[in-house]
């Protein structure tokens, strides 16, 4: 099966096609504008798709070889995200779709990283723990099998991408900031200071990181500015230890309570190398599969919406031209089809 997929939930314009887990074209144009601001503005953001679009979708079906009308079916992401930015996107599947007689569905944000890590492995058994990390989202799902999702845990105020780019705010490195403290980090000392992680009572999978940020604040408030630009690196290190040691100290009590055999990640996160490592070791003493998406879709791309609406679209699965963009959709509340 041949799908097109196409995203727009944030600030990167995607389309790619792929041919089953062969990936034919990930086209991918990320909106600069954003970095004077220091994070993500609705409205420029949806005015920067609507000029993308159509060029992206091109490149993508030229790069792919193919016209429109060649392929199978599309997939579009419907949420969540910003709600302009999905309209652009959903929209203009909508007329694909109607143009070229070809049946659409709209696919979950968060399942399209789930499968963006999926798309990369060459087999795959369930059930897999996974650990969803990204700018918007930190879960716990437990996946029992294709387009199955038990959410066991989540965050209960920030994201993971968030404390990061909130700390990178903080310490005057630009947006966005997880690539940035990951680059810093690996050169600074994690034991240089401590900052806490968030104990729950009564929620054992869930996180936090609304503390971890203010812990950050009133230590960079402490010190003076000297101090700052010596230890650099080693606050970003420090600050990032804290970081990863809660996302793997929910994920192993996981493990643990659930006996699960496959750990996953998924997300713009998965691409923070100090995640990988502790995971993909604690995986290796512990005798579990690790699954990883290439680097290439961890942060957001058409191909793994493209992946996830292929399993719908397989079963005979089609969202009407009445579907809307559902800015806070949740994950496995995918009832959008006929």
């Amino acid at each position: 099966m041949i799908v097109l997929g196409v995203e727009t939930s944030c600030d990167e314009t995607s389309a790619a096609v792929i041919d089953d887990n062969r990936v034919l074209s990930n086209v991918i144009s990320s909106q600069e504008v954003h970095a004077q601001f220091g994070g993500v503005v609705p409205e420029l953001a949806s005015r920067a798709h609507i000029r993308a679009i159509v060029p992206i979708v091109q490149k993508a079906l030229t790069e792919a070889g193919l016209a429109a009308d060649q392929v199978d079916g599309l997939a579009v992401t419907f949420g969540p995200g910003l709600v302009g930015a999905l309209l652009v996107g959903l929209n203009f599947v909508k007329g694909l779709s109607a143009a070229v007689q070809k049946p659409f569905i709209g696919v979950n944000h968060i399942e399209g990283h789930i499968y963006g890590n999926l798309l990369t492995q060459k087999e795959v058994r369930f059930p897999i723990l996974f650990l969803v990390v990204s700018g918007g989202h930190t879960q716990l799902v437990l996946m029992k099998d294709h387009l199955s999702y038990e959410i066991i845990g989540q965050t209960r105020d920030d994201a993971v991408g968030e404390a990061f780019d909130k700390g990178a705010k903080m310490l005057g490195l630009g947006y966005p900031g997880g690539p940035v403290i990951d680059k810093l980090a690996a050169q600074g000392d994690p034991m240089f200071t401590r900052f806490p992680i968030a104990k729950l009572k009564n929620a054992p999978f869930d996180f936090s990181y609304s503390g971890l940020k203010t812990a950050l604040l009133t230590y960079l408030n402490g010190i003076d500015e000297k101090t700052r630009e010596t230890h650099l690196t080693d606050i970003c290190a420090s600050y990032q230890k804290a970081v990863v040691d809660a996302l793997l100290e929910k994920t192993v009590r996981a493990v643990e309570t659930f006996a699960v055999k496959r750990i996953a990640v998924a997300g713009g996160v998965a691409a923070n190398s100090l995640l990988r490592k502790r995971l993909a070791d604690e995986c290796a003493k512990r005798g579990l599969e690790f699954y990883q998406p290439e680097l290439a879709y961890c942060t957001d791309n058409a191909a793994m919406i493209a992946r996830a609406g292929m399993e719908y679209l397989r079963r005979g699965r089609r969202s009407p031209m009445t579907l809307n963009a559902f800015p806070s959709l949740k994950l496995g509340s995918n009832g959008f089809y006929e």
